[in-house]
């Protein structure tokens, strides 16, 4: 079976419960179900972290796995920050897609540059949860 990982970076886990104006109320957990059964041929998996090195351990454990069709990456605030992650995406051979749930572009100065979306395939954001379908959407048309 094909996987597909997603990976959110820090703050993330509160999903659902962390400023719902922005995020909505949906948690990470009830919103993986939703796909797992929209895209039952394959295998979404999750990971989340609120540490940097967490999230490039990751990166790399995955990122040369033949199985491994595409990560779905909301980095979060080390979307802004994170060299090292950067440099992480770039060294794999998995493709990756950033997605964002708000339009960081309608947000503070500080959130409208990205240090990863240099190394990934395509950029999504702004279309609540639905940013994360999208992103699987993208990674299947490769």
């Amino acid at each position: 079976m094909n996987r597909i990982l997603i990976i959110n970076g820090p703050n993330l886990n509160l999903l659902g419960r962390r400023e719902p104006g922005i995020y909505g109320n949906c948690s990470m957990e009830s919103y993986l179900e939703t796909l797992r059964s929209r895209y039952p041929n394959h295998s979404i998996e999750y990971f989340q972290s609120n540490h940097e090195g967490e999230i490039i351990d990751k990166l790399h454990e995955v990122g040369f796995d033949n199985d491994m069709e595409g990560i779905v990456l909301n980095a979060g605030a080390y979307t802004h920050t994170s060299l090292a992650i950067a440099d992480a995406i770039a060294a794999i051979n998995v493709p990756v897609v950033e997605v964002h749930i708000s339009n960081v572009h309608a947000r503070e100065e500080v959130r409208h540059h990205s240090m990863i979306s240099r190394v990934c395939r395509g950029v999504i954001a702004g279309f609540g949860m639905n940013s994360y379908r999208l992103g699987i959407e993208a990674l299947l048309s490769l």
